[in-house]
């Protein structure tokens, strides 16, 4: 079973700081990590491969600085990695972004063997749109299992798999073929500690280099930012809240009493649309 996991370098979002004056993203100085989601897709890669044999691949588009990000998913035990890098990727939305990894997953499944599965995080901390997923499954033809909570299933020989998908007012039971694409939920697993063996062969290992051209994208106008229809304007810091919490001291009522009394206080025109809405009841 071959087992292909997209992951994203991203910043430390605890040290995440935005321009004063241009309003973007300072990301010199500020440390990257392997986007934390991801780490329950790679996890959850290894121990199918454990349990079944084959191989994980670990693929991620980036500058050449991803290989970093490459180096510490093979220290958890993947076999191989891919980087895709080149100047065309640039300022990828996730509408490029999913054409050149699609792009990426197909070459690998010419160069070594086709993937049986596709692991991603639900989505990133630094886009938060958990579209990348479904866009390669789309590309790709893929059947897509997103949010996924725990894999309940794999047959090798049927080539069938079965999982619990997260949704709202419960969990889903859905079983399809293979190949799919699977989204994975946080909290799903805990990603493993490395041995040393694993960490020294991923020092030593020759992360894959392709450029657009290596993975056989030969319209580059569909990367990068001039295949990316999505502008961003601004991006922007919360202002700081000008009130700060008060407490609120009970004496002789309820806490809800006391709570509702000072919100009303607070805020005198609530208590008279509530009246409104009452008594148009």
């Amino acid at each position: 079973m071959h087992i292909v996991v997209c992951i994203k370098q991203v910043p430390d979002s605890a040290q995440i700081r935005v321009h004063p004056v241009t309003n973007t993203i300072m990301r010199q100085g500020v440390p990257t990590i392997i986007n934390p989601y991801d780490l329950f897709a790679i996890e959850e890669a290894l121990r199918l491969r454990d349990k079944l044999g084959g191989e994980v691949t670990i693929l991620t588009m980036g500058p050449p600085m991803a290989e970093d990000t490459l180096r510490k998913a093979l220290t958890f035990g993947a076999d191989r990695a891919v980087l895709l890098t080149d100047r065309f990727f640039a300022g990828s939305d996730t509408l490029a972004t999913t054409f050149a990894l699609a792009a990426a997953i197909r070459k690998i499944g010419e160069t070594f063997s086709p993937a049986d599965i596709v692991f991603t995080g639900k989505q990133t901390i630094d886009g938060d749109t958990a579209q990348v997923g479904p866009g390669i499954a789309k590309r790709l033809g893929l059947t897509q299992l997103t949010y996924v909570s725990r894999v309940a299933d794999v047959d090798g020989e049927a080539r069938t798999i079965k999982v619990e998908r997260r949704a709202e007012g419960g969990v889903q039971e859905l079983a399809t073929k293979m190949p799919c694409l699977i989204t994975m939920l946080e909290g799903t697993n805990e990603i493993r500690r490395g041995s040393m063996s694993d960490a020294l062969r991923a020092s030593r290992a020759e992360i894959v280099k392709w450029s657009a051209a290596d993975a056989g994208i030969e319209d580059t106008a569909k990367c990068g930012l001039r295949g990316s229809p999505t502008i961003v304007k601004k991006v922007f810091a919360p202002s700081p809240r000008a009130t700060k919490a008060t407490m609120v001291e009970p004496g002789d009522a309820t806490p809800a009493e006391a709570l509702i009394a000072e919100i009303f206080k607070q805020q005198p025109e609530l208590e008279s649309k509530l009246m409104t809405l009452a008594r148009g009841y």
